[in-house]
């Protein structure tokens, strides 16, 4: 049984959202604002949080940012009202794994939770193409060293910190180097899910994984922009271990 943290400071909005997940047999705990929500996660062991953004004491991108700033990378859905699409790049830049729109549909709700969940657990299924060292769970390209059984990373042997979702992108991208992906495509090859109006969550998403994995995010090397088309990995010579 996973646990999911719910919060946000009106009952009405935690109320309809345990009911949607308490179905599918999830344990919810509850929280009023970001400060509650932090102190909780800090004492249990939580697999995934749905947060509203807007909450007194503690707004959800304080709560966020200071969850990203202490390297915990546990999924967080982000609640935003549907006009307000500042506040989802602000969420997304903060380090939301996704946001979901009032009012909810309670399919979406289920859905994007069962994929942030899935992603957080396991990162994602295998690809039959995958050469042999792939299938034992390493991906190399370049300098990059991705141990998918270890869910980390290395760039010329120091690690890097992913959030789940930077992982699975990464993952899928190294699996199709040098293939070209729309944002659409990515979406639903990554989150599992319709694209519509995803473009901005791949977007900032991609553009956090440049900034972790680029030497110059500005002028990357291994994240490549097809213009007009979408994204790429661009394939690179594994260095030669030196004895």
């Amino acid at each position: 049984m996973y646990n999911i943290l719910i919060c946000d400071d009106e009952a009405d909005i935690r109320s309809a959202l345990r009911i949607y997940l308490s179905s599918d047999d999830y344990n919810i705990i509850e929280a009023e604002n970001g400060k509650q929500a932090l102190e909780i996660i800090a004492k249990e062991n939580i697999h995934l949080l749905l947060m509203d953004i807007m909450m007194p004491v503690m707004d959800g991108i304080r709560a966020l940012t200071k969850l990203r700033e202490e390297n915990n990378n546990i999924p967080v859905i982000l609640l935003t009202a549907k006009s307000q699409d500042t506040d989802k790049i602000l969420g997304l830049n903060a380090g939301a794994d996704d946001y979901i729109t009032k009012p909810f549909n309670p399919v979406e709700v289920i859905a994007r939770v069962k994929s942030q969940i899935r992603r957080y657990t396991r990162f994602g299924g295998s690809d039959n193409s995958a050469t042999k060292e792939e299938k034992s769970g390493i991906l190399r390209n370049g300098g990059l060293e991705l141990d998918d059984n270890s869910k980390t990373l290395t760039r010329d042997g120091e690690p890097i910190n992913l959030t789940p979702t930077e992982m699975m992108i990464l993952k899928f991208f190294m699996q199709n180097l040098d293939k070209v992906y729309s944002p659409k495509e990515l979406y639903r090859k990554v989150w599992g899910d319709d694209p519509l109006g995803a473009e901005n969550t791949v977007t900032v998403h991609i553009r956090h994984l440049r900034e972790k994995i680029e030497i110059d995010p500005a002028n990357p090397d291994y994240l490549k922009v097809s213009w007009g088309h979408g994204y790429k990995m661009v394939s690179k010579k594994v260095p030669e271990a030196i004895d």
